[in-house]
């Protein structure tokens, strides 16, 4: 058994960040990881020296603590990518966000007349309604585009993801994934060249090698300064005296460890610290865990004999005869992921539960299908030229948000907060999907919490951190306790 003054569960952006950010002020934490290797789904896999993402991280962000943070791991170890990312829909590729020339352009005419009428439908609806609150994914598409542009480029691709029909899918999740921009904006944009309008980020900073390069280089700062981090630990219990964690017991192989702490931070799926809780909670807060539910991922990577094949970084792909969800083309991210320029890798990713269809076809069953697909969706891979393929598998990658994950994680959350020494950060850790900038900013205030502050992180502005709006116009600045609202 050893002490340590914090004890930070999960090696992934969020928990890294906590033994970082404590390291700066002079407090030496262990941290547990149960993988083997640091970064959680931010994490950089490589195969025959081929290195690819889970899912795609870009380096963007209006958290400067989280900027500064990234430059002194990575210090210039950064390139620019240019942003380009592409609908499939039908056998066309559509510009994301949408833009109106090109969407015209793809539908024709008449399709686009009745999106056109289907918008101000939705419009007028809501001026005579203007009390109504959307409360369902789809009916919070619907008040912003209209109905037949939802069906056409919302539905299939969300069901996809989510494998849950989009009346089952929360609002909320629509409010932080989806750029806030009008059809009647982009009309304006489009016809009037609007100097003042909002976008989408056209360039971001990606590290040479990968997001994992960045998890691994903060492993290597924490462990030279005597912080250890544990891989192949399995947290198996949690041990509490009334509000307070007093022990951890961990599996490592076949050894036990055990470990105290004055403080502990976890960004493990909260579901599963409640359950490795010893006394258990009580049975309310067990049911409202068994009532969050996770979707689960993969990822074939297919090695291609062709040097270039489409310019994106990665396409969506909502055409529902296709299985695939999403295509990263990793070169496009970094030629350095890619150690034979006259090679491409591509990433099919997969959205899927455990125990369904998709997820326990095996391997070579899904690097077959992978194949099938980079050729029938004719982005430039022919019959022959895949070489090789790997798979991954990425168990609770996203936190659904189902109609009734709002009130599970509300009697979750009052639980976690009767702690005095435990705090949930990150994703899993607050079951919160945000991204990679988020996670890291509640580690940071759960830091400034052990040392004296008080941050109620369940209340982070999660929209801040996630959209890539920019505008031209000047914002004005606002004080740090707006951007971590309490």
């Amino acid at each position: 058994m050893t002490h340590h003054p914090v004890v930070i569960i999960g090696g992934g952006p969020a928990g890294l960040t906590a033994g970082y950010e404590l390291l700066k002020r002079g407090i030496k934490p262990i941290v547990l990881e149960k993988a083997d290797k640091v970064g959680g789904i931010s994490r950089t896999e490589t195969y025959k020296d081929y290195r690819f993402d889970i899912g795609g991280h870009r380096f963007f962000t209006k958290v400067g603590e989280v900027d500064r943070f990234w430059h002194e791991i990575l210090e210039d170890e950064f390139i620019q990518v240019p942003r380009l990312s592409r609908i499939y829909y039908q056998g066309k590729f559509y510009n994301y966000p949408l833009s109106l020339f090109n969407a015209l352009s793809n539908l024709g005419i008449i399709q686009s007349f009745l999106i056109l009428v289907s918008y101000l439908r939705a419009k007028l609806r809501a001026r005579l309604n203007p009390d109504f609150e959307p409360e369902t994914f789809e009916e919070w598409v619907i008040d912003c585009f209209g109905r037949r542009l939802y069906r056409i480029f919302f539905k299939t691709y969300t069901e996809k993801v989510w494998g849950i029909p989009c009346t089952q899918i929360r609002a909320d999740w629509a409010a932080q994934r989806i750029q806030n921009m009008s059809l009647k904006r982009a009309v304006i944009n489009a016809v009037f060249k609007s100097q003042n309008a909002k976008s989408l980020i056209k360039e971001f900073k990606y590290p040479i090698l990968g997001p994992g390069m960045m998890w691994e280089r903060c492993q290597e700062k924490l462990e030279s300064q005597g912080a250890p981090v544990y891989l192949h630990t399995t947290v198996t219990r949690i041990e509490r005296e009334g509000t307070r964690i007093k022990r951890i017991t961990a599996k490592q192989g076949d050894e036990t460890l055990q470990f105290t702490g004055d403080h502990f931070i976890s960004s493990m799926p909260v579901t599963a610290l409640l359950y490795r809780l010893d006394p258990p909670p009580p049975d309310y807060v067990l049911e409202a865990a068994k009532g969050l539910k996770y979707r689960d991922f993969l990822i074939v990577s297919l090695v291609i004999n062709q040097q270039d094949l489409f310019p994106d970084n990665w396409i969506y792909i909502h055409s529902p005869e296709f299985k695939v969800g999403r295509i990263q083309n990793f070169k496009n991210w970094s030629p350095a992921m890619v150690p034979d320029p006259s090679k491409t890798c591509l990433g099919m990713e997969y959205f899927c539960s455990e125990g369904d269809q998709l997820w326990e076809l095996s391997d070579v069953e899904l690097i077959e299908l992978a194949s099938r697909e980079a050729i029938d969706l004719n982005i430039g891979v022919n019959q022959g030229d895949v070489e090789d393929g790997v798979v991954i598998r990425q168990h609770k990658a996203y936190p659904v948000y189902d109609g009734e994950y709002r009130k599970h994680l509300q009697v979750i959350q009052e639980y976690i907060q009767t702690f005095e020494n435990l705090q949930t950060v990150g994703r899993n850790g607050m079951h919160r999907y945000n991204n990679q900038d988020h996670s890291m900013l509640t580690a940071m205030l759960a830091v400034k919490n052990i040392l004296g502050e008080n941050h109620d992180l369940w209340n982070v502005n999660v929209e801040r951190s996630y959209h890539e709006e920019f505008t031209t116009e000047e914002s004005p600045k606002k004080p740090q306790q707006q951007l971590v609202a309490k």
